[in-house]
């Protein structure tokens, strides 16, 4: 007589499915935690320690030389405050263009949507490249303006194709066609219904940009010369190169090259730490709606 499997084709019971399962997200954890785990423990670590295979759970030779010497850059805090500048305009923007772009876009009916989708897609496989982008940002005037770092790249085309696929797919079209009857204008639905009801996508793409943003320190390489402008990454890119290039002209006397190499390894994990952290604590105030954005965003066959 066979038993009865409660449902589950993989004749597996409930009971053992909810341990493999659990089994599964913890290794899956584990995997993607541990890096950022093993930097944060490696920062506190003598490198050498590291290197050695010393601090595979635990810190091996604490100490905190590598903080201190990022945090006593005289630069830091203006960078972090640069960051936080652009992150936040950045984001706005990013965010704002998104909108205006896919809402259109998702209209049906829309004269020429076909070739207008074509057009953005065309810009995701081909650019012009690095210096041609630069001689037009120049000729602008942008060049040590910081809208040098939002205006090149103000639509993100697969952020704007995931948008376009949620107001397609999870905003009832007859509740806009109803407004469209009682006489509401595109840009009264656009703002009045659209926006509200499309939070979780907004939110994903909130913290997309904000990690775009937050992490972008090549455009400001380019674009932002001087270092009174530099965002945090670019700050913490100078202090590592200062340090390498101090333990590059060190004499070989006792000591000297050794202890400012090792410096340069702990201000390298150090500066991995001091960049992702922001985004660390901001994350879990949005993570609720990421996973719905993300999946009512996706395409539907």
């Amino acid at each position: 007589m066979n038993q009865k499997n409660n449902g589950n084709p993989s004749g597996l019971s409930e009971r053992t499915s909810d341990i493999i399962l659990v089994v599964m997200s913890v290794v899956i954890a584990f995997i993607v935690a541990y890096p950022l785990y093993y930097v944060l423990i490696a920062s506190v670590s003598n490198p050498y320690d590291v290197y050695a295979g010393k601090t595979f759970l635990f810190p091996s030779g604490f100490t905190l030389d590598g903080y201190k010497a990022v945090f006593a850059d005289n630069n830091l805090l203006t960078g972090f405050k640069n960051s936080v500048i652009y992150t936040v305009i950045g984001t706005v923007f990013s965010v704002v263009m998104i909108y205006l772009t896919a809402y259109p876009l998702s209209i049906k009916d829309l004269p020429g949507r076909k070739y207008l989708s074509l057009f953005f897609i065309f810009t995701m496989y081909f650019g012009g490249g690095l210096i041609p982008t630069y001689l037009i940002v120049k000729q602008f005037g942008l060049i040590n303006n910081i809208w040098a770092l939002f205006l090149p790249g103000g639509v993100a085309v697969g952020n704007m194709i995931i948008v376009r696929n949620y107001f397609e797919n999870s905003i009832p079209k007859e509740l806009l066609e109803a407004a469209r009857i009682d006489g509401a204008s595109e840009w009264t639905i656009f703002y009045k219904l659209v926006v509200p009801l499309s939070k979780p996508i907004m939110a994903v793409m909130l913290v997309y940009s904000m990690v775009a943003y937050w992490n972008d320190w090549f455009t400001a390489l380019i674009y932002l010369p001087g270092v009174e402008k530099a965002p945090l990454p670019l700050v913490l890119r100078n202090v590592l190169i200062k340090s390498s290039v101090a333990a590059s002209q060190a004499s070989t006397i006792s000591g000297g090259y050794a202890e400012l190499n090792k410096l340069t390894e702990m201000i390298k994990f150090s500066s991995i730490i001091v960049a992702a952290a922001p985004m660390l604590i901001i994350f879990p105030f949005v993570q609720k709606y990421f996973e719905k954005g993300m999946m009512a965003g996706a395409v539907k066959g």
